[in-house]
């Protein structure tokens, strides 16, 4: 999508720097998924001790495996 923006050219300079792209349009969308990702990343971490959950893989896999083999009970 081509958009024209007005950017501040002292903090794109620093930001194609740190990112190690060549071109604007490039630091923009890799600052861009990043923001993003950051963000994300932060809604998950609220959610910590937020949810309950019981950790019963092993219990689930025996199961699974009885299924499998035809045992199930």
């Amino acid at each position: 999508m081509r958009t024209t923006l007005e950017l501040d050219d002292k903090a794109l300079a620093e930001a194609e720097e740190i990112l190690g792209e060549s071109s604007p349009s490039k630091t923009v969308n890799v600052a861009l998924r990043e923001l993003v990702r950051r963000k994300k990343l932060q809604r998950l971490k609220a959610l910590i001790g937020s949810m309950e959950l019981e950790d019963n893989w092993r219990e689930l896999e025996e199961l699974e495996l009885k299924e499998m083999s035809g045992r199930y009970e």
